[in-house]
């Protein structure tokens, strides 16, 4: 066993000692075809060469990664993997060492790429300052105090996805999670904060001012059999479709999306079924002082406990397309699905 252990140790020793010799040298260390280049890394493909100095030149210009992987899609330009641009594609490709012919190892620079370079070495530096300049503007505005959004993991829209609160403080509102997709999933559906809460704020009050929970047995994370294995099955399934979208180039994004969403759909109603939630959520909450309960809440800050009773509320707040236009809140946009609570 000794012997073993120090024949693989020396095994181990010359693979690496041979990688970092071929970095040395500054030969390229190729996995997936790097995009621009043959798929040994050796030679450029002139067509898409064009497309990543077109990237470099729009970033240093002020164009967001969404904004290019957007219109890179329009123009029906694919990847090297034959699917559409999306921002971390944009991203990946602007940090990419290997098109300035730079070699790393470990992280760390070793030398020049014996193979040629698509973006100079100038202009890629500049690139790379430019966005650690922007990474630092964006950690600043993390700093700033943010709202709260009590409907959150609550608020869904009606494309199946869910609807997460912004960073802006100037206007609150409530956006549709596939907002930054770029293919045909993609959905810029919004609903304005404050009129939309308040709206929730009222069923929420009059379920819970009728509510009586002295006969609520307490939670219980028992599933029904029938439905574990369902999941089992549908994880099973979307593995399958996800091992099809990585290795058959036929099978585009738009397919994978499309026969993702049903199955994604199914085990979420599933899992909303839950046998019993827990009540201690509303203890000092339901009542006929619900009002005067939830205002407590209220001028105490307490926005979790809130997002918890809604959460114990309702499985779902839809957000569908306005049915009117003109001012004021559209109420027959929101479709709230409450919970058993029997």
């Amino acid at each position: 066993m000794a012997h073993a252990c120090r024949s693989s140790d020396d095994s181990s020793r010359r693979l690496k000692d041979a990688l970092k010799d071929k970095a040395r040298e500054g030969k390229p260390h190729v996995g997936n075809r790097p995009y621009g280049y043959t798929s040994n890394g050796q030679a450029i493909i002139e067509e898409e060469a064009e497309i990543v100095r077109e990237v470099f030149r729009r970033h240093l210009d002020g164009e967001s990664p969404l904004g290019i992987a957007q219109d890179l899609t329009t123009r029906g330009v694919p990847t090297s993997k034959g699917k559409t641009w999306q921002p971390e594609n944009v991203r990946h490709l602007l940090s990419s060492n290997f098109v300035a012919g730079v070699r790393i190892h470990q992280g760390e620079e070793v030398g020049t790429g014996t193979w040629p370079a698509i973006i100079d070495r100038g202009q890629w530096d500049e690139v790379q300052r430019f966005r650690e300049y922007r990474a630092t503007q964006a950690k600043d505005k993390q700093k700033r105090p943010t709202r709260y959004y009590v409907l959150r993991g609550v608020v869904t829209c009606a494309c199946g996805a869910r609807m997460a609160g912004t960073n802006s403080i100037r206007y609150a509102y409530y956006r549709c999670m596939r907002a930054d997709d770029v293919d045909q999933q993609r959905c810029d559906r919004s609903v304005s904060a404050v009129p939309m809460e308040a709206f929730a704020r009222d069923v929420a009050i009059k379920v819970l001012t009728k509510l009586d929970t002295s006969g609520y047995e307490p939670a219980t994370t028992t599933r029904p059999e029938a439905d574990v294995l369902a999941d089992e099955k549908d994880r099973a399934k979307l593995e399958e479709l996800k091992q099809l979208w990585l290795n058959d180039d036929d099978f585009t994004t738009a397919d994978f999306q499309s026969m993702r969403a049903p199955i994604l759909k199914r085990m979420k109603e599933r899992q909303r079924k839950t046998v019993k939630r827990p009540v201690a959520v509303l203890e000092g909450i339901a009542g006929p002082e619900a009002e005067a309960n939830w205002e407590r809440l209220e001028r105490a800050e307490d926005y979790a406990r809130m997002n918890a009773i809604y959460r114990f509320l309702f499985a779902a707040v839809v957000v569908r397309p306005p049915t009117r236009k003109g001012r004021g809140f559209d109420t027959d946009r929101v479709d709230i699905k409450p919970n058993p609570l029997d």
